[in-house]
């Protein structure tokens, strides 16, 4: 019996990141990685903020701690995180059920149908993602009475 050749992954993070060819897809799965990442570690630290209530510390009162401008800017990337990363989600969603894939042709590279159909449903949702932000933007950086 032959013995399987073995490849290990020495790439690390560049091979989470890089590699392949960089289309706006490509772009698209790591900003989607990173936004995932970033509402994870503020879910987690809201978490930690809110438990410390229990314990009498209050970090949101009014003139507190979270009450300076810098957190305030936080907060908006927070909601531009939430913004992308469910507009891309629904993408998703939609090409995993088969409804953005295309009409099935023989699969020879660069595989046209997933750039005349994938490539337009990405930037319609991008666009969205955008109205999203500056609609929620407008309420953030403090354009409303």
């Amino acid at each position: 019996m032959a013995e399987l050749e073995r490849h290990d992954n020495r790439l690390g993070i560049w091979g989470w990141l890089g590699g392949g060819r960089w289309g706006i897809e490509r772009y698209a799965y790591i900003l989607h990685r990173l936004t995932g990442l970033g509402i994870l570690s503020y879910f987690l630290m809201h978490v930690v903020v809110t438990s410390l209530r229990a314990k009498g510390i209050y970090l949101w009162v009014e003139g507190g701690f979270f009450h300076q401008p810098i957190f305030k800017v936080g907060e908006f990337l927070v909601f531009a995180a939430f913004a992308y990363h469910a507009m891309n989600g629904v993408r998703l969603v939609l090409v995993e059920l088969g409804f953005a894939v295309g009409k099935p042709i023989e699969p020879i590279y660069p595989y046209k149908t997933s750039l005349n159909v994938q490539r337009p449903l990405l930037i319609v949702m991008m666009i969205l993602a955008a109205i999203f932000l500056a609609a929620g933007g407008y309420e953030f950086l403090g354009l409303t009475k």
